[in-house]
């Protein structure tokens, strides 16, 4: 059966990364999670105080430190998953933290940021046989992906979800600030200038509100299988 790129693009806390790992566990396929790549650049921003007071980002200092970060991927041999590395270092729970949520899409609206990463995410997948999930994967990273999946839910199942996620994993959680950064996200995301969150015109639209993740799972497998097989 011939490769293909499988783009998954949706609003945040959606489970598309999720889904994303499980699909590429399932096929083979290698599996890049870009929002952490967004995250470990504001991870960095943040250890070396290029925010100010205000909030606002010091542009011009992380725009001449950005050839300093690198980001790269590691298979966990205890999940099975690939963990995110910045500069060598596991940073996996720390990217994860609702600090590093509450900056990361300014960050992530930056164009040098976006230039930057997409040009990496273009080389991972070259080769075909990837599956990757973000805000711009099939409307600017690769559009001609053979495969596109928009994932949604309501804002209030993804606050739930990213709720329950950070108190399996015994990092602090307030429900009612979650659901205002899923919502400022979700505004910041689809409004600005560059590669904004939209839907594909060639996308197949998921809404999972109240989908378990193994219906959610088999659905995309589903999907997989006939771009596959049409290859």
């Amino acid at each position: 059966m011939k490769k293909i790129t499988i783009a998954i693009d949706g609003h945040s806390s959606c489970g598309k990364s999720t889904m994303a790992k499980d699909l590429a566990r399932r096929v083979g396929y290698i599996y890049v999670d870009t929002g952490a790549m967004y995250r470990s650049v504001t991870l960095y921003a943040l250890r070396n105080n290029l925010f100010n007071e205000d909030g606002s980002i010091k542009t011009d200092e992380l725009q001449r430190q950005m050839p300093d970060i690198h980001i790269s991927f590691r298979l966990n041999e205890e999940t099975g998953r690939p963990d995110t590395y910045l500069n060598d270092e596991c940073v996996e729970r720390d990217i994860r933290s609702i600090e590093v949520s509450n900056h990361v899409s300014p960050i992530a609206a930056l164009p040098f940021v976006r230039e930057a990463l997409v040009a990496q995410q273009q080389q991972m997948g070259k080769d075909k046989g990837v599956v990757m999930d973000g805000r711009d994967i099939g409307t600017v990273v690769f559009p001609d992906a053979e495969l596109k999946i928009f994932v949604t839910a309501s804002a209030q199942v993804r606050a739930q979800r990213r709720y329950d996620e950070l108190k399996q994993k015994g990092m602090p959680a307030d429900f009612d600030e979650i659901l205002k950064n899923v919502e400022e996200r979700d505004y910041i995301d689809s409004h600005r200038e560059t590669s904004p969150l939209r839907k594909a015109d060639d996308a197949l639209l998921l809404d999972n509100s109240h989908m378990t993740i193994d219906e959610q799972n088999e659905w995309l497998m589903q999907q997989f299988i006939c771009k596959a097989e049409l290859a």
